[in-house]
């Protein structure tokens, strides 16, 4: 197989950071990376959304900074969401405080990366994250957690089984379908259709989106 006809099959990852070295060094990473292809890196949201608007080729998943220039990379989510709801958006950033990891998971965001992470984690959290898991640090998760439970808000139910609340506790942990398969002695396809089961009664199609809506609402 030429490279040509490969790059045709690499999944699209695009990067807006404005740090031109740390840009040019996770693009590096990612053109090395069997199976993953960045063509475009951005020193801001609003160059990035140009891209999007025009091209026939949206990314699978974005890793985005938030302290950008301009727009923030929070601003981005919505309007990058707008565009290709399809798209997964991983935070990259060194902001780790509560406010910003609630707003970036509410706005739409996939997954909560603090920059320092190895590059293996990073091309982890994307696999992750294609495969429908939602990747954050032990440190980020636990930040959620306390987070939502601060929250004094009602009670919701939406219908979830004993089952599906277990996997919910433990999606909130940030523990992937292969992992909560594993604890809890089911197949993977199991998990996958009670996963699924857990998205449509929320009404949510992200893992952040489940994970806020969770703690929000009180449904764990």
């Amino acid at each position: 197989m030429s490279k040509e006809e490969k790059n045709l099959e690499d999944v699209s990852i695009w990067i807006v950071e404005d740090n031109p070295h740390f840009r040019q060094t996770m693009k590096n990473l990612l053109n090395q990376s069997e199976g993953f292809a960045c063509n475009f890196a951005f020193s801001s949201c609003e160059d990035s959304l140009i891209e999007m608007e025009n091209t026939a080729e949206l990314p699978a998943v974005i890793l985005l900074d938030i302290g950008l220039e301009g727009m923030s990379g929070i601003e981005g989510i919505i309007k990058f969401k707008e565009i290709s709801p399809s798209t997964h958006i991983i935070m990259l950033t060194i902001y780790d405080d509560k406010n910003s990891v609630f707003e970036a998971l509410c706005a739409g965001a996939s997954g909560y990366l603090i920059k320092g992470s190895t590059p293996e984690s990073v091309i982890e959290a994307i696999k992750e994250v294609l495969s429908g898991g939602a990747p954050m640090n032990m440190h980020i998760a636990k930040k959620v957690i306390e987070m939502f439970k601060q929250l004094n808000t009602p009670r919701s139910n939406y219908g979830l089984t004993a089952r599906e609340k277990e996997i919910l506790n433990l999606l909130v942990t940030g523990m992937n379908k292969k992992q909560i398969a594993e604890k809890l002695f089911v197949s993977f396809h199991t998990i996958n259709t009670h996963i699924k089961n857990i998205y449509e009664k929320l009404h949510v199609n992200t893992r952040g989106g489940l994970v806020a809506k969770a703690f929000r609402e009180r449904l764990i």
